[in-house]
């Protein structure tokens, strides 16, 4: 693996410089991502810091104020960029971008799949379009988009004793982590004008007249039960993804240990109370992280 005085083609201060942006961005911007990424070794903790500062770009053009249409050309305009780093070759206007400088070293020393961001963008390109899911099935597609292509682009830089087994796990992790977000983020969501949950599964707990927005539910709905029969599909892919950490390194293992432990500590609170998601955040303390962290590193997480 090249050191950072070994680079070709940037000047290493530059480099650096490029890291340290995009390790800033995960800590100012990933509040449960960042405990487990601070766990890797400093290359993989800097390849992992550069995937989610592009990651975190693209959120951000999709859950900003702009107008659907300049959304789109921010979103082409990534597109681009993702591009020039697969073929090796920067538009201008990219060139001194300290994201795009921070992945494409990352690439070199990494096999990072960085094809997995046209996944991530064709989802933020279906949270733009507001479009609404069916089915799980339907949903499982979009949750593939924007958090299996996370998996996929982090497993690049974990690496894996079985690649092919590991993808599928890492996938299956993603989805994970992402319905858990869905419950959480019920109420913020519809807020911006999107509903997740499937429409059948909404009927089928006659929570179509319910507005997640300002928290309304009819009397004679059953958003509980809706809410507990999405988390328990959650955590059978919990309990499925949960198969990848025998397959990394010590310190990969511990780091995905550490971020999935703190979504599944989510998931326990949405279980044991699926109406907090409508009266707000739910999230972790500080101190609750940590000790999942803790666990991860000691190798305890089930």
């Amino acid at each position: 693996m090249a050191a950072l005085d070994d680079l070709s083609g940037a000047r290493t201060d530059d480099v650096r410089a490029a890291y340290r942006h995009c390790e800033e961005v995960t800590r100012k911007e990933a509040k449960n991502f960042s405990y487990g990424v601070r766990l890797l070794p400093g290359p993989k903790r800097r390849a992992m810091s550069a995937i989610y500062a592009l990651a975190r770009r693209v959120d951000d053009i999709g859950d900003g104020d702009l107008e659907t249409r300049r959304k789109t050309e921010l979103l082409g305009r990534v597109s681009s960029m993702v591009d020039g780093l697969m073929s090796g070759h920067a538009d201008p206007d990219d060139a001194a971008d300290p994201v795009r400088l921070a992945l494409a070293d990352a690439a070199r020393r990494f096999p990072i799949p960085l094809g997995a961001f046209h996944e991530l963008i064709d989802g933020v390109t279906m949270d733009v379009e507001q479009r609404n899911y069916k089915s799980f099935d339907d949903l499982l597609t979009y949750c593939r988009c924007v958090a299996g292509s996370i998996g996929r682009l982090s497993l690049g830089v974990f690496g894996c004793a079985d690649p092919d087994q590991g993808q599928e796990y890492a996938d299956t992790l993603g989805l994970a982590l992402q319905v858990t977000n869905i419950l959480r983020d019920v109420r913020e969501d519809a807020a911006m004008g999107r509903r997740y949950l499937p429409a059948e599964d909404v009927e089928r707990f006659a929570c179509e007249e319910a507005d997640f927005g300002t928290g309304f539910v009819p009397s004679d709905a059953d958003f509980d039960g809706l809410v507990k029969f999405e988390a328990s599909r959650a955590r059978a892919l919990f309990q499925e993804g949960f198969q990848l950490l025998p397959l990394l390194d010590r310190r990969s293992r511990a780091c995905v240990g550490a971020m999935a432990g703190i979504y599944r500590g989510l998931l326990d609170i949405i279980e044991r109370e699926p109406g907090a998601v409508l009266a707000g955040r739910i999230s972790l303390s500080t101190k609750e992280k940590s000790r999942l962290a803790l666990v991860a590193l000691l190798g305890r997480v089930r």
